[in-house]
């Protein structure tokens, strides 16, 4: 269950930037990967057209089907980490209100049945990834426009709850704020910490919402 429309967070609500961090990464790595296309692919038109003393050598075809692809995900890495340079999250008393950069929408608190942080060690020095998990007591749409990213598919927090759960990536520096603001609205929903397997963020169902919303005017 959320809802959107013209409403917006109270004017008190507490704002946590989750975007930012993760676009000061994202843009330099999408930089440098369509630069390395663009050499990529002038260098297979070059050898595929022969230029210079070279004769054409049709070898050259793969460097160009290489260059556009990685042309394709540096541009893609630089679109996303642009648009969600803006992305945040605020906290209020109706509910945790996330906004994309472009949209927003909100996840009421009427709707919940826990509100927790789950978390998991990476890498060989065991840097911490935490998550904001959210577990309905209703259906959620899983194809809502700004939320549908966050859902997903894990045994509810009791047998008579949704499967379908909302999962908020958080960066490491906007834990314990986040946490706070939460903790302050609805203690009564709050079921702690708990340590995860590494992995368990998992991805977006992109495929089926692609599938689920063709030809619909989302």
């Amino acid at each position: 269950m959320s809802f959107s429309g013209e409403l917006s967070p109270s004017p008190s609500a507490t704002v946590v930037p989750t975007g930012q961090r993760a676009s000061r990464r994202m843009i330099p790595l999408g930089l440098v990967l369509t630069a390395i296309s663009t050499l990529v692919l002038f260098g297979g038109i070059g050898v595929a057209a022969g230029f210079g003393d070279s004769e054409p050598n049709p070898k050259g075809i793969g460097g160009i089907v290489i260059g556009l692809f990685m042309g394709f995900v540096g541009v893609t890495s630089l679109i996303t980490a642009w648009a969600a340079r803006h992305s945040s999250v605020s906290v209020d008393q109706t509910g945790l209100w996330v906004s994309n950069g472009k949209a927003r929408n909100v996840i009421p608190w009427q709707s919940l049945a826990g509100v927790g942080l789950h978390w998991c060690k990476v890498g060989k020095r065991g840097v911490k990834i935490y998550s904001i998990e959210l577990c309905p007591n209703a259906p959620v749409d899983r194809d809502d426009p700004v939320l549908w990213p966050l859902v997903r598919d894990e045994e509810p927090l009791h047998a008579t709850l949704p499967r379908l759960r909302y999962r908020l990536p958080v960066p490491a520096s906007s834990r314990v704020a986040l946490v706070t603001a939460i903790q302050q609205q609805v203690p009564q929903l709050w079921f702690g910490e708990t340590e995860r397997q590494a992995g368990y963020v998992g991805v977006p169902d992109s495929k089926g919402h692609r599938e689920r919303t063709r030809g619909s005017s989302r």
